[in-house]
């Protein structure tokens, strides 16, 4: 389900390439020009990105329908506010300059720090559970997969951290009108595939000690307990 937001990049990115190769803007100029007919200004651009989030909204809507578990609303609601980061990114190259900057550019700045902010929460709290901040201040019986894997306090640390920053970073590339510096774009393209990269192990890990502590449970609960033990035991001896 989320190949989609995985291919948002390679989306708007294609799109660019190809309207240059149509228009014959390869290797020029124009590749620099954000008013150009393949820049910034393109209309296509806010589509083509947020097709990927608007998907997955209603992916979550319809899991909603058939499960009526709370959470996949408060998923919805995460894709969601990407919509506003996107498009009021690309009013920039249609409002008047000073409308933009005392009334559009705020709301940008907000909304992608609402964006960013609840998808880090997102990934704490559902991708990798809030436990986890639990290992960080109490890492006193860290499961079997934590100590294989990690077994260092500093690489929650780094990746609370980091998460944190690189959730930030990607609304630039979520902002059309930031997407003229071509070098940076490519950074913040790289940094996404190491949070994303990162982001995995944690995932894994959380699965496992889900399955895990199923496991246990279901261990546990087809032992007979101790009071059943002792009528078995009077049973026999009557």
């Amino acid at each position: 389900r989320k190949c989609y937001l995985r291919e948002n990049v390679v989306f708007s990115d294609l799109e660019r390439s190809v309207c240059r190769m149509v228009n014959r803007q390869v290797a020029t100029i124009a590749w620099f020009e954000a008013d150009s007919i393949c820049g910034s200004h393109s209309i296509a651009i806010p589509l083509v990105l947020v097709l990927p989030y608007l998907c997955r909204f209603f992916q979550c809507i319809r899991q909603y329908k058939d499960t009526k578990e709370k959470s996949c609303l408060l998923n919805a609601l995460k894709y969601s506010t990407a919509v506003p980061v996107i498009f009021l990114s690309a009013l920039k190259y249609h409002v008047f300059p000073d409308q933009w900057v005392s009334f559009y550019r705020p709301l940008w700045l907000i909304s992608g720090v609402i964006n960013s902010l609840y998808s880090f929460y997102w990934d704490i709290k559902r991708d990798w559970d809030l436990s986890i901040l639990t290992r960080i201040f109490m890492f006193k019986s860290p499961s079997t997969w934590t100590s294989l894997l990690y077994g260092r306090n500093w690489v929650y640390y780094w990746v609370l951290g980091s998460n944190l920053v690189l959730r930030c970073t990607w609304t630039y590339k979520l902002s059309a009108h930031l997407r003229h510096n071509y070098l940076t774009v490519f950074a913040i393209t790289a940094l996404e595939m190491l949070r994303r990269f990162q982001w995995v192990f944690f995932r894994v890990e959380n699965e496992w000690n889900k399955m895990t502590a199923k496991q246990n449970f279901e261990m546990s609960s087809d032992m007979p307990s101790e009071s059943d033990r002792l009528l078995e035991s009077s049973s026999h001896t009557v």
